[in-house]
């Protein structure tokens, strides 16, 4: 936390993937459109190989990032030890993500993710051991996961404004001087994992905070 070059390249990759959502480069009309800041149903704007031409984006606004926004904190909590991620859903085009039909699929301490027009989003220790290390993560975003009115993507050409909705994590109270494996999972019908791909519906990191 006392070493600032220790988390300055992490704070720049932030600083410089989030400038492409800046509210001054989505206010033509003709390219973006409001979407709402709850959750809604998938945006249809017709079938991939219609002759609408270019298609509109949805607006994201940074300040539904919360502290993780970096408009208020240029560091993304990182100085204070309460680092920021943010997470994406690779891009697909014409995919429509499906959110959970039942909680069973789902794992008992995630469960309360679950809700209309969203996919959820969930994080955890990775190995037993860490239990109760991680402390509290916060979610920040519309649902807290990636709505469904930002989908179907339509592809380079037809989008090219397209911006991917963003969830960002907060871990607000991570054990010090320990290193720690997080795991985190989207969930959804057509959701899959693969034991030969880390990254398929999920990912993982490892993170350490020193005092």
């Amino acid at each position: 936390m006392k070493e600032m070059e220790t988390y300055l390249p992490y704070v720049k990759v932030m600083r410089d993937f989030l400038s492409q959502y800046d509210d001054e480069k989505q206010t033509d009309n003709m390219q973006f459109e409001d979407c709402g800041d709850q959750p809604g149903d998938y945006k249809n704007r017709g079938d991939l190989e219609s002759d609408m031409g270019v298609r509109k984006a949805c607006r994201f606004s940074k300040t539904l990032l919360g502290p993780c926004s970096g408009l208020e904190d240029p560091d993304y909590g990182f100085k204070q030890g309460k680092p920021c991620l943010i997470v994406k859903l690779n891009r697909i085009v014409n995919f429509r993500p499906k959110p959970p039909y039942s909680n069973d699929s789902i794992p008992e301490e995630a469960q309360h993710k679950v809700q209309a027009h969203v996919i959820p989003l969930y994080c955890t220790n990775k190995k037993e051991e860490d239990a109760g290390k991680i402390g509290e993560i916060k979610y920040y975003g519309i649902g807290e996961g990636f709505p469904l009115q930002y989908y179907p993507y339509y592809g380079k050409r037809l989008h090219p404004h397209y911006l991917q909705p963003l969830v960002a994590l907060q871990f607000t109270n991570l054990t010090v001087n320990t290193e720690l494996r997080i795991e985190c999972k989207v969930f959804g019908e057509n959701i899959y994992y693969n034991e030969k791909d880390r990254y398929q519906g999920r990912f993982d990191i490892k993170i350490q905070v020193n005092s």
